[in-house]
């Protein structure tokens, strides 16, 4: 059968801080601010190739996820273009304080490598490198 998708628009996630998790993205990651519904509230942030609809929650106490137990997103994974470019990711999370889950390592025997973070309202976020220089 043929797809009947191709690819992805945007993905929605539920942030208990807004503003935080919009900085992240948009000061930390460089990304831009596409717009903001304050009715919702909503802030949509993009890097160009993907959109994110980040969406406040009503509860300033989110549940931590548990891979085993919870059922929805287990981590964003975004791509990035080269090993530089994953240890520049790193040093800028770092200096902001975002806490750091494992640093740039290998992906099993490589040449892959990737790191993990949580933005500031707790959700996993991975940045990977193919280990193939574009």
């Amino acid at each position: 059968m043929t797809a009947l998708t191709c690819g992805t628009h945007h993905v929605g996630l539920t942030v208990s801080n807004l503003e935080a998790s919009a900085k992240f993205f948009t000061d930390s990651l460089g990304w831009t601010e596409v717009k903001r519904n304050p009715d919702y509230p909503a802030v949509f942030v993009s890097d160009g190739k993907i959109m994110l609809t980040l969406w406040s929650s009503q509860t300033d106490t989110p549940v931590s996820f548990d891979r085993k137990t919870n059922v929805g997103l287990h981590h964003l994974a975004l791509q990035v273009e080269s090993e530089a470019r994953l240890n520049t990711v790193y040093e800028v999370l770092t200096k902001a304080g975002i806490t750091v889950e494992f640093s740039p390592e290998l992906v099993k025997e490589g040449p892959a490598k990737h790191m993990m973070c949580y933005d500031p309202s707790g959700i996993r976020v991975e940045f990977f490198w193919s280990g193939v220089s574009e």
